[in-house]
């Protein structure tokens, strides 16, 4: 993995670990599947959907799925019976031989 796809994958991870801890319940559960694609998902207990929202420039918090929505390729929510995983797909940089 590249220095760039390093950098986006820690902030995505900080920003929905971040959220869990602060919206959602405990336990907070984080998955990392490196496949096609580098899925990353953060599961709690909770069952409010966070927002994707625009924050102003005066607004202190507001900005972290938005920034994973920029960094990934895609993302989404699934709730199960016991809360919801919020998770993000990274495209990663062609792997040379």
């Amino acid at each position: 993995m590249d220095e760039d796809a390093a950098y986006d994958t820690q902030e995505i991870v900080s920003e929905l670990v971040t959220n869990a801890l602060r919206y959602g319940a405990p336990p907070v559960q984080l998955r990392l599947i490196n496949d096609r694609t580098l899925t990353c998902e953060v599961h709690d207990s909770g069952i409010s959907a966070p927002r994707l929202r625009h924050a102003r420039t005066v607004d202190e918090g507001g900005r972290g799925l938005f920034i994973c929505a920029q960094l990934a390729h895609n993302w989404g929510i699934r709730y199960t019976d016991n809360g919801k995983t919020v998770w993000t797909e990274q495209a990663l940089p062609s792997q040379h031989p």
